[in-house]
């Protein structure tokens, strides 16, 4: 019988983003589609906007969907956030 673990990976970074800090909370989910990441955040609102990454190209990359420019134009941080937090774990 072959046991596999498989790591679960869960950080919470804050970011500078449309002029405040803002806590993006991130969830590394291994399945069908590959590894993928969930992320949410809070809007001014305090509504919960959740968006997944995916590793595409060797960069994470948000997959499509209709989320703010703030989101957005972060894109690129959260890609080292991501791989600056799986060289620790």
């Amino acid at each position: 019988m072959l046991i596999q673990f498989n790591k679960n990976i869960q950080f919470t970074k804050l970011v500078k983003a449309d002029g405040r800090l803002r806590e993006f909370n991130f969830r590394k989910t291994n399945g069908i589609q590959g590894e993928l990441f969930t992320v949410d955040v809070s809007d001014d609102r305090g509504n919960r906007i959740m968006f997944r990454m995916q590793k595409a190209d060797g960069s994470w990359k948000i997959m499509e969907q209709q989320l703010p420019a703030w989101i957005i134009e972060n894109e690129a941080n959260f890609h080292e956030l991501i791989e600056e937090e799986l060289r620790y774990a």
